[in-house]
């Protein structure tokens, strides 16, 4: 009859995926206990390579463990059995749930993870090693050696060895400690240096703190590149937004003089056209939404473009060579767009949400991650700006706005229609603000307040870069994105933006016409 429940008891327990190996004994010292204690218990089991601890280890992540009597118990929906004999049992009426911390939930999922090493799927093992990464333990230092001996792929081979030698680093043996600082010097993983910090604040042999102190050394100089190659980007990145918000200053303020200080207001409408745009996918064409951004490009464009163009038609164009007036003039058309817009659509910010292929990114080194959606943009700043300057040097429109620009009177005497192409032109400079609109609405909030952001530091790049000068823009723009984000790291945001006011300042004192200067006659020489 014993022999029967016996084989009953694993049959039921080979039916739901366990085996008999597995005792009670084991059982309880790693669900009932310290934290210390069960880890330990828990790695013991682990270093044993005992199959029926997964799906122990699975239910107690579960939260389907409980403990009364001196005994474990798994509860599955209305089925209970004991742990590790798997025979079928009454739950007590005085049981208590297994309650796991953080620390030892960490080592669960790194002992589950462990069981992975061994899959035939590299994808799979790659995932146990990197979940394995935030929780190891000297316990798995035995699993992880023979994991490492086993392993095949020599990226996976190197990271488990890495993964071993941080097991170790806790070690009682102080020859072991050593040779395991000396080997994590080889990691460029910020969670080792964290590692190291942690393990030189506890250690008290000199030895042993001095291996810590020069592999912590090494890592930090490998991960200084990955910080500074990602301030860099993070410059790059926002200099080509500055880049595209001054494009269209550079037409309507550089080649008209036009100081439109509704510009950011342009930037504004482009980037809710976006918004419009996704929500009409989302309602109509939810099978194409990750496609929204493409159609939005020329709404937005056509949105800020056609406002500029009321802008112009109906104020600008009775306003031209008297600055002041136009300063003050676009300011109040700035005011009724905002109070347009929060109007329509409200005074909080609205969701513009990125499609798939613009979400996550691609992970260049550990500690630097290049998002898919500041790449895009770096991208579109660049075909923007070449199709600007393609369009101004090489069309008929662009050669019009080009005379104008140099010479209004003699454009006029050979026959060009200066305020057509004014419109057009102002029209142009207003559409590319919207398209740097539909751009930040992918990295950033889109609200009322948008462009009051952007509108002074556009100036400060067309000025910088020379009045007129689309090579001028550029410089100045990726320029002035690279030199904030530097100095933000060292002097913080504020002093950051005072410290950049004050070099333009000196350097507009030092050469009043910018960067690049503009060429060719003007009806004022």
């Amino acid at each position: 009859m014993t022999f029967l429940k016996g084989t009953l008891g694993c049959l039921i327990l080979a039916i739901a995926g366990w085996a008999c190996a597995f005792t009670p004994e084991q059982a309880l010292r790693i669900a009932d206990g310290k934290s210390d204690d069960r880890i330990v218990a828990l790695n013991e089991a682990v270093a044993a390579g005992d199959a029926a601890l997964k799906p122990f280890i699975e239910a107690l992540l579960a939260d389907q463990v409980k403990v009364a009597g001196g005994k474990v118990f798994v509860v599955k929906g209305e089925a209970v059995l004991e742990a590790a004999s798997g025979t079928a049992g009454k739950l007590p009426d005085d049981a208590q749930d297994v309650v796991n911390n953080n620390r030892m939930s960490q080592a669960l999922g790194a002992a589950l993870a462990a069981f992975n090493l061994s899959s035939s799927d590299r994808e799979v093992r790659a995932k146990a090693i990197a979940d394995m990464k935030d929780s190891v333990d000297e316990g798995l230092a035995g699993i992880l050696a023979k994991a490492a001996a086993a392993e095949t792929d020599p990226a996976l081979k190197a990271q488990l060895e890495l993964l071993e030698a941080a097991a170790l680093i806790s070690s009682p043996d102080k020859a072991r400690r050593i040779a395991a600082a000396t080997l994590l010097a080889g990691s460029g993983d910020p969670a080792t240096g964290s590692l190291l910090m942690s393990r030189l604040a506890d250690e008290a042999d000199a030895d042993v703190k001095i291996a810590i102190q020069r592999s912590l050394a090494t890592i930090q100089s490998r991960l200084a590149w990955g910080e500074r190659l990602g301030v860099l980007f993070t410059g790059a990145s926002l200099g080509s937004i500055l880049m595209l918000v001054a494009l269209g200053l550079a037409v309507t303020y550089g080649l008209m003089g036009v100081i439109n200080m509704a510009h950011g207001e342009l930037l504004m409408v482009g980037a809710y056209a976006t918004y419009l745009v996704q929500n009409l996918f989302r309602a109509y064409l939810p099978g194409a939404f990750d496609w929204y951004v493409i159609a939005a490009i020329p709404a937005s464009f056509l949105a800020a473009a056609l406002v500029g163009a009321a802008m112009e038609r109906s104020v600008i164009r009775f306003l031209y060579g008297r600055p002041l007036e136009t300063l003050l003039a676009t300011w109040g058309i700035s005011l009724i767009l905002m109070q347009a817009v929060r109007t329509l659509f409200g005074a909080q910010n609205v969701a513009v949400e990125n499609p798939a292929w613009l979400s996550g990114g691609v992970q260049v080194l550990p500690n630097l991650t290049l998002p898919f959606n500041r790449i895009a943009i770096l991208v579109f700043a660049a075909l923007v700006l070449c199709g600007m300057a393609l369009l101004i040097a090489r069309t008929r429109l662009g050669l019009f706005v080009r005379g104008v620009t140099q010479n209004r009177r003699m454009a006029a005497c050979v026959g060009v229609n200066t305020a057509r192409v004014d419109t057009y032109a102002f029209a142009l400079g207003s559409g590319i603000a919207g398209l740097a609109g539909c751009a930040l609405s992918q990295v950033g909030n889109v609200g009322p307040d948008l462009g009051q952001g952007y509108i002074v530091d556009a100036f400060m790049v067309v000025v910088l870069g020379g009045v007129g000068q689309l090579a001028g823009t550029v410089y100045a723009g990726l320029g002035l994105g690279v030199l904030n984000k530097l100095l933000e790291g060292w002097q913080g945001a504020v002093l950051a933006k005072i410290m950049l006011l004050v070099f333009i300042v000196i350097f507009i004192q030092k050469r009043p016409q910018g960067i690049f200067a503009l060429k060719g006659r003007s009806a004022e020489s």
